[in-house]
Formats: structure tokens, C-alpha cells, sequence
């Protein structure tokens, strides 16, 4: 039975999807296309400082790449939870569209 060749892990455990070729390769498609227009999508990073080379410009500019330094590392806090929200989206998306898919099968039969 095609059922018995699918195995799901908790999040917390890391993802792992077993399943025949096709199957995965239709899930591996859906994952490049979801990958370019999903949520993560939303998730942008923060710019990163410019840091002049010469000594002379870090001194007179001290004050402002300080500033921009200090502002990149609270962006990059957003960032991250942002990445994290998505990463868990997709794996509660991902379990019920394993389930939905185990559903389709047990029907199909």
C-alpha cells in the first residue's frame, strides 16, 4: 500500500517526507514554485551597512555608520522571527497537505 511509504516528523524533529518518485517530484516542483511567490517572499532582509574603507571617512562618519549598524542588528531580529513564522506556516501546511494527500489515496482505492 502507497500510504505505508509515507513517514512525517514533527517540526521540531526537522521535516522529512518518504514517498514514491512521483510524488516527490511533484512535491519538490511545488516547493521551487511556492519558494518564488510565497510567504517568505514578504520576509525581507535588511540592507547592510556600508562600512567605508578608508579610516579618515569611518572617523568623520562615525556617528552615522554607528546608526546603521545599530539599525541593520534590530532589522535582522524582525527578519529572522519573520523567517521563523514562515518556516512553521510551511510545516503546518506541509502536514496537512500530507494529510490531504494520505485522504486522496485511502479514496482512491
Amino acid at each position: 500500500m502507497i500510504l505505508d511509504d509515507i513517514v512525517i516528523l514533527k517540526p521540531e524533529e526537522g521535516f522529512a517526507l518518504q514517498m514514491s518518485r512521483a510524488p516527490r517530484l511533484i512535491l519538490a516542483t511545488a516547493a521551487l514554485v511556492a519558494g518564488t511567490t510565497g510567504s517568505a517572499a514578504a520576509c525581507a532582509p535588511p540592507q547592510r551597512p556600508f562600512l567605508p574603507e578608508a579610516s579618515g571617512d569611518r572617523e568623520t562618519y562615525a556617528d552615522l555608520i554607528r546608526q546603521d549598524f545599530e539599525t541593520y542588528f534590530a532589522e535582522v531580529q524582525g527578519y529572522f522571527r519573520c523567517l521563523d513564522e514562515e518556516r512553521n506556516r510551511a510545516f503546518v501546511e506541509a502536514h496537512e497537505v500530507s494529510d490531504d494527500y494520505a485522504r486522496f489515496l485511502g479514496a482512491a482505492e
